[in-house]
């Protein structure tokens, strides 16, 4: 595990919003947030503001070290969401009852895919967000 300085961290959580930059759960609905390299350290990745981006457990474990992912509609491997680089709303949206992710382009759909933001134990819990208006964010 690295050591990542406090000052650091708030840094990262505060331009979060104390959010997942990956599936958006709230600190409020969630119990942890974890601090994700983008760009792993086995891969050359450093522990910096502009390398870092807050994660729930269940997007960063399913992350890991990965970088990439296959896309479902074309089959074709895609580099992950890089919320430092990419804007979430260009990849991503809420369906109209709040509960399921849409993938707009191949790196939301292979992100949400490689995530497993749409399973059914994710859809049920956001399902019980939505009714106590805690999801999604606004």
């Amino acid at each position: 595990m690295t050591y990542i300085p406090q000052k650091l961290r708030q840094q990262v959580a505060e331009r979060a919003a104390y959010r997942c930059e990956y599936c958006q759960a709230q600190r409020k609905v969630v119990m942890y947030l974890e601090y994700d390299h983008i760009i792993p350290k086995s891969a050359g990745g450093k522990t910096t503001l502009e390398n870092l981006a807050l994660a729930c457990r269940t997007c960063n474990g399913f992350k890991h070290e990965r970088q990439t992912a296959t896309d479902p509609q074309t089959g074709n491997e895609v580099p992950l969401f890089n919320p430092r680089q990419q804007s979430w709303s260009e990849h991503f949206a809420w369906s109209e009852d709040g509960v399921f992710l849409i993938g707009l382009t191949a790196i939301g759909r292979a992100t949400i895919a490689q995530f497993k933001i749409n399973d059914q134990y994710a859809l049920e819990t956001c399902r019980l967000w939505v009714a106590a208006a805690l999801h999604p964010p606004r």
